[in-house]
């Protein structure tokens, strides 16, 4: 069995889908999804091998979701989108599957027969954007998405990983790694990456140093990363 998700903001436009997936024996879906949060968690958490995608969401894309993904354990994807000729001419350009809306039950089935012969995930860089500008998160059963610039510090532990600003702390399903490439903020610890423009004061430790950012919270640094941290203040 091949294990799905279905990811659209239209309630119809993944009942459909869903009603279409339904009649094939090796597909099985394991959630649907109405925004890049939901989709998030259920990819931690299901694991699925195919998505269904829609590009066009408010708030955070279909593209900017990609982006946010582990490319370590990218699922394969398929795009869901009405018309658009700069889209497909792009996913046409680099041998991307897609379905247009509303969806044809033949070209599915096309699409199908190329999915299961070959599962391996596409490199996605060439469409994806190369910097986040918001951060899903949750806290307890809230949704919320934090901008980039108002993220101060993101660091991991035993609950996962966490994302902290000025407003306090929430949880999130990006990877620290994702927060490295694909983000402004820095290395500054194993378990920590914080952004530049919010450190106050960096103290010198024995064991390494300690930043302060402007709200207040201790970000420990680790001698690996010290010397790149202060080398962006101008100090050698």
């Amino acid at each position: 069995m091949i294990t799905c998700l279905i990811v659209d903001d239209e309630l119809f436009a993944r009942e459909e889908l869903a009603d279409l997936l339904g009649q094939e024996h090796d597909i099985e879906i394991v959630g649907q999804c109405a925004n890049a949060i939901e989709a998030l968690q259920s990819i931690a958490k299901d694991k699925p091998q195919l998505i269904f995608l829609d590009i066009q969401m408010p708030r955070i894309s279909g593209m900017e979701l990609i982006a946010m993904l582990d490319p370590d354990n990218m699922p394969k994807i398929v795009f869901v989108t009405a018309y658009d000729e700069f889209a497909v001419k792009a996913f046409d350009n680099h041998a991307f599957d897609y379905l247009l809306k509303p969806i044809d039950a033949e070209r599915l089935s096309k699409t199908l027969t190329r999915v299961r012969k070959n599962l391996t995930p596409q490199i996605m860089d060439p469409i994806t954007p190369k910097r986040l500008e918001h951060i899903p998160c949750y806290s307890g059963n809230k949704l919320k998405v934090i901008a980039i610039q108002d993220v101060e510090y993101v660091f991991s532990d035993l609950s996962g990983v966490h994302v902290a600003s000025a407003k306090g702390k929430v949880h999130t399903q990006l990877t620290l790694k994702v927060f490295e490439e694909k983000t402004p903020l820095v290395r500054c610890h194993r378990q920590y990456l914080i952004s530049p423009k919010a450190i106050a004061e960096i103290e010198l430790l024995d064991t390494g140093a300690e930043v302060t950012t402007h709200s207040g919270d201790k970000v420990p640094v680790s001698r690996r990363y010290l010397k790149s941290l202060k080398q962006l203040f101008g100090f050698q």
